[in-house]
């Protein structure tokens, strides 16, 4: 995740004020300090961590606290409680109801993948019901309509554009009006955008606001652009009524911080971040997942959530029948693979895993993870039954091992790395071992979070202080 540099400075500096033996100002400060020096270098706007950092020190006070009272753990909810006040402006957002026709408009500069952002819109309410349809109202950019009409057909949607009309108001009218009369439920609009805010970018707006008066107005904004993001929200804000924000390229080097901060900006929540570049690879933003995720508390609803979009309903209870065994095999190994493959971005599944954060899956290198995960599968698929149910690493001898080699056509140490890296992975599942009741439909985040590791558990002040913590921010 684009954040993930971010998450991983805050959770260091809560750490280092939990190993702390006395937490008093000093400490309180020093963890402050480092809060800041994080936020602005993700880019959230000066005066806003300002804030953010006077909220804490209101919210805390350590003189008022009564003796006995867990300082850290105070500290600990007054910081999640400042960066989800952060990112959300305090309203709900629009939702669109099936049956009932809904107009959806899309604005943003041009390249912050506003009409890709169409497509996966449309292609997430398709999957949940919807009857969705585009129209290709920007006449703007060359190649626009046949973007929108590639990224539609891919995503088998229906569209509407033109190659001859020029304007853009006459064009999203009739498309909005089409699809009302076919019994469209949700009409995305795509507008065109500029390299820059114009003058002309936004009395378009206005016009095709006017012409088809949309019951929400999405921007889609890019999340490399820093602290400029805050003044693009506001003029965007200025011109159209924006309802919500879609924050785009979040599986990037981008810093992201000022972008998700401007939402401030537009007073209007967060709805999606894209995480990708394929039809899937779309987020719905929660902000207390998301921050439980960047602090590294996980986000164990959305992982099961994950897992349920991509293993059937007869296999849940098998999987997590085999799970809560503690039985780590390369075959479980194998269909586990198979299921990140499916569930998109590795590390925003790690994201979502309490002690792990996508620090894990370096920035910038998770198409090679994946890629490395492709030839291990090759690897996997050239090895007998009797192997790859077998938890026993030694089992793999030599002879097994060049034999893999050979029949998968990778190298000895091709084949070593991999082993290696079940040998890790096995280590790993066995310090996060589910509980045995465990419900895919209904799961216990505070029986899982039991088995953390020690060194985790310490940095978020023990387990008492762990069951208080994960209650707390439940209750917020």
């Amino acid at each position: 995740m684009v954040l993930a540099q971010l998450g991983g400075s805050i959770s260091r500096a809560l750490a280092q004020m939990s190993n702390a033996t006395v937490v008093d100002e000093k400490i309180l400060s020093d963890c402050l300090n480092e809060i800041t020096r994080a936020l602005l270098q993700a880019d959230v706007r000066f005066q806003m961590v300002r804030d953010v950092q006077a909220n804490i020190r209101r919210a805390v006070s350590l003189e008022t606290h009564a003796a006995g009272t867990d300082k850290r753990r105070v500290i600990q909810k007054a910081v999640f409680t400042e960066l989800c006040n952060m990112l959300d402006p305090g309203k709900p957002p629009f939702l669109p109801k099936k049956g009932k026709p809904c107009v959806v408009m899309f604005v943003g500069l041009q390249g912050s993948g506003k009409t890709t952002t169409c497509t996966k819109y449309a292609h997430y309410h398709q999957r949940n019901g919807f009857k969705p349809g585009l129209v290709c109202a920007d006449t703007f950019r060359a190649g626009a309509f046949d973007q929108l009409k590639q990224n539609a057909s891919k995503a088998k949607i229906p569209f509407y554009g033109s190659y001859t009309e020029s304007d853009p108001v006459k064009i999203a009218v009739e498309g909005v009006e089409r699809f009302r009369k076919e019994n469209y439920d949700l009409i995305i609009v795509d507008t065109s955008g500029r390299h820059k805010q114009e003058a002309a970018l936004f009395e378009e707006m206005r016009q095709v606001s006017e012409a088809t008066k949309p019951d929400l107005v999405i921007f889609v904004m890019d999340s490399s652009i820093g602290q400029a993001a805050f003044d693009q929200a506001q003029a965007f804000r200025q011109s159209v009524s924006v309802g919500a924000v879609i924050v785009t390229k979040m599986d990037g080097h981008a810093k992201g911080g000022g972008a998700l901060s401007a939402v401030a900006a537009t007073k209007s929540p967060v709805i999606f971040i894209g995480t990708g570049e394929h039809l899937g690879e779309i987020e719905v933003f929660d902000v207390k997942p998301f921050v439980k995720r960047l602090l590294g508390l996980g986000d164990l609803s959305g992982f099961i959530d994950k897992i349920q979009e991509v293993v059937p309903a007869d296999q849940q209870p098998d999987l997590v029948k085999r799970l809560t065994e503690g039985n780590f095999t390369l075959r479980l190994m194998y269909e586990q693979f198979q299921n990140l493959l499916k569930m998109g971005s590795i590390g925003q599944i790690f994201s979502m895993l309490p002690g792990f954060s996508s620090e894990l899956m370096p920035k910038g290198h998770e198409k090679e993870g994946q890629a490395k995960i492709k030839r291990y599968m090759t690897m996997m698929d050239s090895m007998t039954n009797a192997e790859l149910d077998s938890a026993n690493p030694k089992l793999m001898n030599g002879s097994r091992v060049t034999r893999v080699a050979r029949g998968s056509g990778r190298t000895v140490r091709d084949v070593l790395d991999m082993l290696e890296e079940y040998k890790r992975l096995a280590k790993v599942w066995s310090k996060i071992k589910l509980p045995k009741n465990l419900d895919p439909r209904n799961t216990n985040v505070q029986e899982i979070m039991k088995s953390l590791p020690p060194q985790v558990l310490k940095q978020i002040g023990g387990m008492g202080g762990l069951q208080s913590l994960v209650k707390q921010l439940g209750s917020k």
